[in-house]
């Protein structure tokens, strides 16, 4: 085990290299923490991480007013630790940088103290706030642009583009137009642009949970759930591979970025991989398909679970237990076709005497669980996300000193409390920039004409419009991260879900399920592209590889679209059982088919009645339940024997 983790060690250069390559929230400068910007940052950080405690266990300030303050301090540290481009020097802000940090701050300054006298012109802003307003969306575009990349600030761009040239576009998307007045009032002081509902959510719940995941990482709970799965998977059939599953999607979960951690748990577990002996594009599919499995996996979710629970207006812990199923068919569906691939080539576990036993990581480490219990405790006992993010923080705090080994010192607090806020910066500034993109949506109804356009090609068939949906979904989020590419697909794509009749969880969990699925399907597919990086593969078979691993996920949300059962909406035990049983011998059937492989080899026509057993099962109803697994136990029971009687002539010959 040491060795494993000596071996886990040496890469650390070349890890960063990597995620700055496919992650642009790692290319900050790092500065030299007795530096003047090094100085500035860690107080600004901890000042920050420190509001949202306050505001959190005293409550937020006007909501208008609470938004803002938590957008123009992200935006102010993002000027001074992202720089302009690559040119650009990595050791201090330039000049200009200073500037755009400053008029960051003093956009939030301006609506605080401005605060009654804006309400009172609400609708007649004079010439100063339409100049605040303009500033406040083109500081937006650039930070989000050094902090995300370039392709949500174009495609915000080219929103704000469509509602000023409204009357000159074609009849089909034309609207009357808005003056630059009009946007730049709507955008800065309302509550539906900038400020919009993203940002609210950002502003509260998911700085609150990024925070805690900062506290769990610093209290040692990535290394835990790293043991933790070495010791469940290790030894097994392609063992390092099924640790990379569990402890990708643990991870995945509270850390809300795929990319990130490709790059952080693929330097330990990709290399396992190939050793044992998966290629090097498989290795790295496995990582991604991983990775991002874990923005769809309760408890946290990625965070996109507060975003769709505040646009549907449910609790937060209906949208975590409705996603539970889905999220382990999911995994079920990476983890069968790991087996398999394993299985078919001969490829083993790791020696258990190289690896952690079970028992000893739990009395170790095991209490790093009891902060993760309580979350969940409190937000099934009703209280608010709020209310279960801040009490969570302070538990792990108190139980961290359980054990020596992972106490946390005062150092460890404040460092939390400043790569907590350094974490949040990414998803802050998506939320920002998808708010002129949804704001733009609102103002001229562009939303409502994209779903016209896909009920019109659907033309009434819902299994024709949630294909359409799905393309739609996953041609939006390519290149972006989970959390804004929901909030795209949500405001343009779920309303057609919507007026098919699809009940809104079920349309929302949709579209989330494609816009996460865009970080690992090509062309554009960074995840995978990630996992490439490290195991020296090449990108574009990674990410067939990774579609391939995740090809469950492609399927499950067709499942609950017509089975919304799987969700446990309105549900009785019965019907849970036979969904989850069905969908998991589906999953399996989806499994042998795409790999061609059961106990032995399966051709071409065995195969073909495995993908048409796994979509009989994943269709509505008794009579194709019946038919898919009436179709899989011919083809279990054949390969069974088959393989039974190959072994016991592989006897007789060796007797």
């Amino acid at each position: 085990m040491e060795e494993i983790k000596k071996e886990n060690k040496e890469g650390t250069v070349e890890q960063e290299t990597l995620l700055e390559k496919y992650d642009t929230e790692a290319r900050f400068r790092k500065f030299d923490k007795n530096s003047i910007p090094g100085i500035i940052v860690f107080i600004v950080c901890i000042g920050l991480s420190l509001f949202h405690l306050y505001t959190a266990w005293r409550g937020p300030l006007v909501t208008l007013m609470h938004r803002a303050v938590h957008t123009s301090i992200i935006m102010a540290l993002v000027f001074i630790l992202y720089p302009f481009g690559k040119k650009s020097s990595k050791k201090a802000p330039s000049v200009l940088d200073w500037i755009f940090a400053l008029g960051s701050a003093a956009l939030g300054g301006y609506i605080v103290l401005n605060y009654k006298a804006l309400v009172m012109r609400a609708g007649m802003p004079n010439n100063v706030d339409v100049i605040f307003g303009i500033v406040a969306i083109l500081l937006v575009l650039e930070a989000a642009r050094r902090i995300t990349g370039k392709e949500i600030s174009l495609l915000a761009i080219l929103f704000l583009l469509y509602a000023y040239l409204g009357p000159k576009l074609p009849n089909i998307i034309a609207h009357r137009g808005y003056s630059i007045t009009d946007i730049a009032e709507y955008m800065y002081l309302t509550t539906e642009g900038i400020f919009g509902i993203a940002i609210g959510v950002s502003s509260t719940y998911i700085f609150l949970f990024v925070l805690f995941g900062a506290f769990l990482q610093k209290s040692g709970m990535g290394q835990f759930f790293n043991d933790l799965a070495m010791a469940i998977a290790g030894s097994g059939k392609g063992g390092p591979a099924k640790v990379a599953v569990i402890s990708s999607g643990f991870l995945g979960s509270i850390n809300g970025s795929a990319v990130a951690n490709v790059v952080t748990t693929g330097a330990f577990t990709i290399p396992l991989m190939k050793k044992i002996g998966y290629k090097k594009e498989f290795a790295g599919a496995v990582e991604a398909a991983a990775s991002c499995g874990g923005q769809i996996l309760p408890p946290v979710m990625g965070a996109a679970a507060f975003i769709m629970a505040e646009y549907l207006g449910i609790q937060y812990i209906k949208i975590a237990v409705a996603a539970i199923i889905p999220a382990l068919l999911y995994y079920l569906g990476v983890i069968v076709i790991i087996h398999l691939r394993a299985s078919r080539r001969g490829l083993t576990g790791m020696p258990k005497d190289q690896l952690p036993r079970v028992w000893d990581v739990l009395k170790s480490r095991g209490h790093l669980l009891l902060p993760l219990i309580g979350l969940l405790y409190l937000l099934i006992s009703g209280r608010t996300p709020i209310y279960a993010a801040f009490f969570s923080i302070l538990f792990t705090i108190a139980v961290s000193a359980i054990r020596k080994e992972t106490r946390m010192s005062f150092k460890d607090i404040i460092d939390a409390l400043e790569n907590g806020a350094r974490t949040a910066l990414g998803v802050a500034m998506s939320c920002a920039v998808v708010g002129l993109i949804i704001g733009v949506a609102t103002l001229t109804g562009f939303g409502l004409k994209l779903a016209g356009a896909i009920l019109f090609l659907g033309k009434g068939n819902l299994f024709i419009t949630l294909i359409l949906t799905m393309v739609a979904c996953i041609v939006l989020g390519m290149g972006l991260p989970s959390i804004p590419a929901y909030i795209i697909t949500a405001t343009m794509a779920a309303p057609a879900l919507a007026r098919m009749g699809i009940p809104p969880l079920v349309s929302h969990m949709f579209v989330f399920y494609f816009g996460m699925l865009a970080n690992l399907t090509p062309p554009v597919a960074l995840a995978a592209f990630a996992g490439a990086g490290i195991a020296g593969g090449k990108p574009a078979q990674t990410g067939f590889q990774a579609v391939k691993l995740a090809l469950a996920g492609f399927v499950v949300p067709y499942i609950f679209a017509y089975s919304p059962e799987l969700l446990l909406i309105d549900v009785t035990p019965l019907n849970i059982v036979i969904v989850v049983i069905t969908a998991v011998i589906g999953v399996v059937a989806l499994g042998a088919a795409a790999e061609g492989y059961l106990f032995n080899e399966l051709n071409i026509f065995f195969r073909a009645i495995m993908l048409v057993s796994a979509l009989m099962l994943m269709l509505p109803g008794w009579h194709t339940d019946l038919i898919g697994i009436v179709l899989f136990s011919i083809i279990f029971t054949f390969t069974k024997i088959k393989t039974r009687k190959s072994e016991v002539l592989s006897v007789d010959v060796n007797q």
